[in-house]
């Protein structure tokens, strides 16, 4: 596994330690967890606005969060989003949906 550094703040390395000491794990299974947990947070967001801005189809938007399209629909119906896509871009969602 490579080593990746990074330089916190003396309050964020004890927010991680509390964090740490929470979970009952080592900083680094927390600093991991942290990261992987935050990478899909800010992949589902990305993707959220693209969609919700209607730059996106469906079956894009479920690659930029890197989900499943069935997993990305049930995000969208979470958070209440609706298609602003034309109707040539939902048939080729759907299209693409039916090859799964």
């Amino acid at each position: 596994m490579p080593t990746v550094s990074v330089r916190l703040d003396e309050t964020e390395r004890d927010e991680l330690d509390e964090v740490a000491a929470l979970l009952e794990q080592d900083r680094s299974t927390t600093m991991r967890q942290a990261i992987r947990e935050g990478v899909e947070t800010l992949r589902t967001r990305h993707a959220v606005e693209r969609y919700g801005s209607g730059d996106v189809s469906v079956n894009e938007a479920a690659r930029l969060a890197g989900v499943s399209i069935a997993e990305w629909l049930e995000i969208a119906q979470d958070r209440g989003l609706t298609t602003q896509l034309s109707e040539t871009d939902l048939a080729f969602d759907a299209e693409r949906a039916g090859e799964l």
